[in-house]
């Protein structure tokens, strides 16, 4: 990743992707691209679809109102999504697309919504948390695009949890108080991590947590911390420690 070039203009597209192929963006993709990208014909753009990997382009036979895009050569091969799972109490809708956003820059392979007894969020727009998932991945050289869930109240989502995934618990009461300490050696088939609401979970939920076969209760330091901004410290430290950046 240190030979990329992040100054490349990249585009998400929902078509199949193969040299010689020709992908005809969308009204949006084709606004983006003509009026606020302002590229014209012949201009180079890379493209990805989450499935055939990332892939060089040109902008050809361009009109006020279409053009297409002719694929050229394969620039990287497809990469898997991580299994590691973000699990969040929903927020209100500016911080939840920033947590969206941080969570695919941080490397989440999905995005799963869990409602809470002190969530204040019920309804849940996953077409905006796909955008904004989108949206990150374009901006980052992020080739997995993470899935996005349909929201679980908490109960259903305990209820349906592998026995032999790993449930990364983010707790102010922690027994371990160094992050670090509590998440060294306990790989697991897959990670979740889950982050509650403002004002963390209740009693009756945390007891709910604690008694799943595989759980981590995590400590994010002295400070009380945002639910979006724990997003971005807890994924750190699980990335760090039990994740892809060791």
């Amino acid at each position: 990743m240190s030979h990329y070039d992040f100054s490349a203009q990249r585009l998400f597209v929902e078509s199949a992707l193969a040299p010689g192929a020709d992908v005809l963006p969308p009204a949006e993709a084709l606004n983006y691209l003509l009026n606020v990208l302002r590229l014209r014909e012949g201009d180079p753009i890379v493209l990805f679809n989450g499935r055939d990997g990332e892939f060089r382009a040109e902008l050809r036979e361009v009109t006020r109102r279409s053009a297409r895009l002719a694929v050229g050569a394969q620039l990287r091969p497809q990469t898997p999504r991580a299994d590691l799972d973000y699990c969040f109490a929903p927020l209100k809708q500016a911080r939840l697309d920033y947590m969206a956003q941080k969570a695919t820059e941080m490397g989440a392979g999905r995005l799963l919504p869990v409602v809470t007894r002190r969530t204040q969020v019920r309804r849940v727009n996953t077409s905006r948390l796909r955008a904004n998932a989108v949206e990150a991945a374009e901006q980052c050289g992020v080739l997995a695009v993470p899935e996005v869930g349909e929201a679980a109240d908490l109960p259903e989502f305990l209820a349906g949890f592998p026995a032999g995934r790993l449930l990364v618990f983010c707790d102010e009461d922690a027994p371990i108080a160094n992050p670090v300490a509590a998440l060294a050696g306990r790989e697991g088939e897959g990670i979740s991590l889950l982050v509650g609401p403002e004002g963390g979970f209740d009693d009756v939920e945390r007891e709910s947590i604690a008694r799943l076969p595989n759980v981590v209760r995590l400590s994010l330091g002295p400070r009380v911390l945002r639910a979006d901004t724990a997003a971005v410290a807890a994924l750190a430290v699980v990335q760090a420690t039990i994740g892809d950046w060791r």
